[in-house]
């Protein structure tokens, strides 16, 4: 939902996710100045190789954006008509949309209400027979409670894809999401706490025949069940030894294809500021931390509001700020509030089992009631990221403090009764 009261503001939600300056344009110059290629190089080779080893996962692989991350991940599914999967509802519509490709059974997954990822025990409680994977999100950078979800997913045979878009700079008991999971997808668009010029992604896994197999789609070839000849036979044309098909392809023999490659070549140019931001994530992951920080120590201030919480040994990655309002009448008042004041609110996301493309696939209302509830009464996205001025801080911290101690007074103890008799407590 974006800010319909006021158009322009004195801390606005972020054009950007991250912050790009002398090193990304140095890095762009080096390279556009260079006779080096501008496709398949060396910096997205290097870009990779960092990014597996931050993640601690065997393989990286890069490609145009978040979302192909997540296309390209869920084929190595192997889904089949009847499968099912489990999904969070709590998410950009990115994370799930593949699955409509699929003529699969997608389950909707309650949300913990403090962390807003998925629940655990709602995860176990859907699981049947058909269940082939999960796909979580680590909802706004705060973990999910990992070591609960694998042990859960790994006694049932269930695979499980995180989605990460959010989770760089987070951590989770000494280990790194994106390595926690059986594969891992990224987003460098723009608004993500590191960017590739606006857009790219990445996977992540400890697979050898998933990484081929993620390589071989990326690159516009396809995915197939292959098998090759011992030798060439003596009849096979003589080509050139750079000949792409000098070798194989009279040998290689295809017993199924499963589909089709696209281009999904990560530039040069984005991998080398790629190669730069990840080198910044630290710096920046800390701004963001201190701006948290900062809005931490004013809402544990008010009884009313509560952040969001991760789970015992977690660092919160904070690409989104997120609190909850004891009621939806104070909720409204102080989004209002802050939207006056000149706080830009946006809130994210609307549950995806209520979108219409999957309501036409026969989800609706009641589905997940936690999910439901905090969004459509409680949750609140506040700005919090590293393009930010101290002094748009220091406004931001104030304004908040100021709409809470306002709302703190006579009438809003009125809103938390009249809250609490319409709920029934």
């Amino acid at each position: 939902m974006c800010s319909a009261v006021s158009r322009k503001f004195i801390v606005p939600c972020p054009l950007r996710g991250s912050v790009l300056a002398s090193p990304e344009a140095d890095a762009l110059v080096e390279l556009v100045t260079s006779e080096s290629t501008l496709s398949m190089g060396e910096h997205r080779g290097r870009f990779e190789r960092q990014f597996a080893a931050m993640v601690g996962a065997r393989h990286a692989v890069s490609v145009t954006s978040g979302t192909v991350a997540v296309q390209l991940a869920v084929e190595m599914l192997d889904l089949e008509p009847g499968d099912e999967v489990i999904a969070t509802p709590q998410t950009y519509q990115a994370t799930v949309q593949p699955l409509l490709d699929h003529r699969v059974r997608v389950r909707f997954c309650d949300v913990d209400p403090g962390s807003l990822t998925v629940d655990p025990a709602s995860f176990e409680a859907l699981i049947t027979p058909r269940t082939k994977a999960l796909l979580l999100v680590h909802y706004g950078g705060c973990p999910a409670d990992m070591d609960a979800i694998m042990r859960i997913a790994r006694a049932h045979g269930v695979l499980v894809v995180e989605d990460c878009a959010h989770a760089l700079g987070a951590g989770y008991r000494g280990r790194v999401p994106g390595g926690l999971a059986d594969l891992g997808c990224f987003s460098f668009q723009n608004s993500k706490n590191i960017t590739t010029l606006g857009e790219g992604g990445m996977i992540t896994c400890d697979s050898e025949v998933w990484a081929h197999r993620l390589q071989r789609l990326r690159g516009n070839d396809y995915d197939g069940h292959l098998s090759t000849s011992a030798l060439p036979g003596e009849d096979e044309p003589l080509l050139l030894p750079w000949m792409k098909y000098s070798e194989g392809v009279y040998r290689d023999t295809v017993h199924r294809v499963r589909r089709s490659g696209t281009n999904a070549t990560l530039s040069e140019a984005a991998a080398a500021v790629g190669v730069v931001q990840l080198a910044r994530l630290p710096e920046l992951a800390a701004l963001r931390s201190a701006i948290a920080s900062r809005l931490d120590e004013v809402i544990d201030g008010y009884s009313f509001v509560t952040p969001q919480s991760a789970p015992a040994g977690s660092t919160h990655a904070y690409h989104l700020y997120t609190c909850f309002a004891e009621t939806a009448e104070l909720r409204e008042e102080m989004v209002l509030a802050l939207d006056r004041g000149g706080v830009e609110i946006q809130l994210r996301y609307f549950p995806q089992h209520l979108l219409p493309e999957w309501r036409h696939r026969g989800h609706g209302p009641g589905e997940c009631p936690v999910a439901e509830r905090l969004w459509f009464s409680s949750l609140i996205n506040l700005p919090c990221h590293p393009g930010l001025r101290l002094a748009q801080v220091d406004y931001l911290v104030d304004t908040l403090d100021r709409v809470l101690a306002d709302l703190n007074g006579p009438a809003p103890a009125m809103l938390l009764a009249a809250g609490a008799r319409a709920s029934g407590s």
